[in-house]
């Protein structure tokens, strides 16, 4: 087995396992923080695949601007329960 394909296959469980503890924790926090690890892991996975444009976009837009925005909203929902 080659070097390239056991770290695609490594990248991929990777990729299949952040998906799954994504959606599977309970905690709000730990659920974003593994969709930007998710979003970086795809990143990689794009450019594996030759697409160096679409693993800029998803490492920016997917994983930095949509991971800042999600972290925001967890802080306001927080500062909403304090009373």
């Amino acid at each position: 087995m080659s070097i390239g394909l056991a770290f695609d296959l490594l990248l991929a469980g990777a990729l299949l396992w952040s998906a799954w503890r994504t959606l599977a924790t309970p905690d709000i926090f730990r659920a974003v923080i593994l969709f930007i690890v998710f979003g970086l892991l795809l990143s990689l996975a794009w450019a594996r695949l030759a697409a160096p444009d679409i693993a800029l976009a998803e490492a920016a837009i997917g994983a930095g601007l949509t991971g800042a925005l999600l972290l925001d909203a967890i802080g306001v929902l927080r500062d909403r329960k304090r009373p």
